[in-house]
């Protein structure tokens, strides 16, 4: 079903967003794009007269109860952003009466679902690779059915809006689904927009493309990367990931963040790259810092030498204009992770440097996809939210389905 055409009128919608948005020590939102990007179909929702319940996880509770994740902190800011005053349930797994008693109109928010190892369908307490993890896992998924079917039966219709979890087999992400016949559920306007971004990028690729991976681990990456490599023209590695790559061919790196285990994969992508005729783009100056601090003192290096007791924190200035060369005659853009430790305003120069060569890109005509938290948080830090053609509210999502994966949340959807 296409939720333009679905007339929620006197229906109770229950509706799997992503409100896991980033909370000060206080439990104050700092960043709500996740909750602004959840608008349209929440409100599409109440506008046609039916009820909504929205439910969601928040961090990584592993099924436990913890107040410092529990989504009653943002019932405020979901209410203010919706214009309704937002019921909230304190049990997602209790909450009939809660969700009996809403009339059309009306909006109510379920607790933390991750309060529950039913969610995520992960046995609890049992080491893995052992018979008992086997078993408990076998007991496991038929409490996560268990869970979903109680989900499922507070509402006539589902709508799986949450891309960020897309990928993930949860009960509220895609066992829930089994629970609605095809005429009632459907992906959300966000979800529909994401999946038409990904599409974007994959299927009607102008070139030159570029893509910029960012980020402290190559191993989290590789299958991206490796994919990519039959794709674009540019490839911009950065980040964190610079100095493992440094290292792989023999460098000095002094104290910085490095994965000896993955040195060989490291020099493999290079030899990739080369043999596609990839233009791999790699830093080759740095920004040291002698502490992992905002004020700690700094140097400019070469990547592939840095002192004793320095670490690699940003892109250094010749490396900040080989990645903006790289990006600035770019028709398709891809953006996943920062090229230095951005939270700290004085290592946010190279992260800027390609922020402001995708804006300037943009404005020439090419279509650039943002996704990942950091990468979002970059764009938001530096106001140039509006500058880019889309920012994706997935990170792990965004990248397994550019991998060319099949997303759970969206197959559950469509019986794929």
């Amino acid at each position: 079903m296409n939720i333009e055409q679905f007339n929620f009128a006197g229906k109770k919608a229950i509706v799997r967003v992503d409100f896991n948005v980033p909370l000060d020590e206080n439990g104050n939102v700092t960043d709500d794009t996740r909750i602004r990007g959840a608008l349209p179909t929440l409100k599409k929702v109440l506008s046609d007269g039916g009820s909504l319940i929205m439910m969601s996880h928040m961090g990584k509770p592993k099924g436990k109860v913890k107040p410092e994740l529990s989504l009653s902190q943002i019932v405020k800011n979901v209410s203010e952003a919706l214009g309704v005053d937002v019921k909230f349930a304190a049990d997602c797994a209790n909450a009939d009466e809660a969700a009996a008693a809403l009339k059309p109109g009306e909006a109510l928010l379920l607790e933390n679902l991750r309060y529950y190892p039913e969610e995520e369908g992960k046995p609890v307490g049992v080491e893995k690779g052992t018979p008992e993890y086997d078993e408990a896992k076998k007991e496991m998924k038929g409490r996560q059915k268990d869970f979903a079917k109680k989900l499922a039966s507070y509402a006539d219709c589902y709508v799986m809006d949450a891309f960020g979890t897309a990928h993930r087999k949860h009960a509220s992400t895609a066992v829930i689904a089994d629970y609605f016949d095809a005429d009632n559920k459907m992906l959300g306007y966000l979800m529909e927009k994401e999946v038409k971004a990904v599409d974007n990028v994959l299927s009607n690729i102008k070139r030159p493309f570029t893509a910029i991976m960012g980020g402290s681990k190559v191993s989290t990456k590789i299958g991206i990367i490796e994919n990519l490599l039959g794709k674009v023209d540019n490839l911009i590695l950065c980040g964190g990931m610079t100095y493992t790559f440094a290292k792989a061919q023999g460098g000095n790196i002094g104290k910085s963040i490095c994965e000896n285990d993955k040195l060989d994969v490291a020099l493999d992508v290079m030899k990739k790259a080369k043999e596609n005729g990839v233009n791999l783009v790699l830093g080759t100056d740095c920004v040291a810092a002698d502490d992992f601090s905002n004020n700690a003192n700094t140097q400019v290096c070469p990547s592939n030498d840095i002192p004793e007791g320095w670490e690699g924190m940003d892109a250094g200035p010749v490396t900040r204009k080989a990645f903006a060369a790289a990006i600035e005659d770019a028709k398709t853009i891809l953006w996943n992770g920062p090229a230095g430790v951005f939270e700290f305003d004085n290592f946010t120069d190279g992260s800027r440097a390609i922020a402001e060569a995708i804006a300037k890109a943009t404005a020439n005509g090419a279509f650039s996809l943002i996704g990942g938290g950091d990468s979002v948080a970059c764009i938001n830090k530096f106001g140039m939210a509006d500058k880019v053609s889309y920012i994706s509210t997935g990170g792990g999502a965004l990248l397994e389905a550019i991998e060319g994966k099949i997303l759970p949340g969206v197959a559950a959807i469509k019986g794929e």
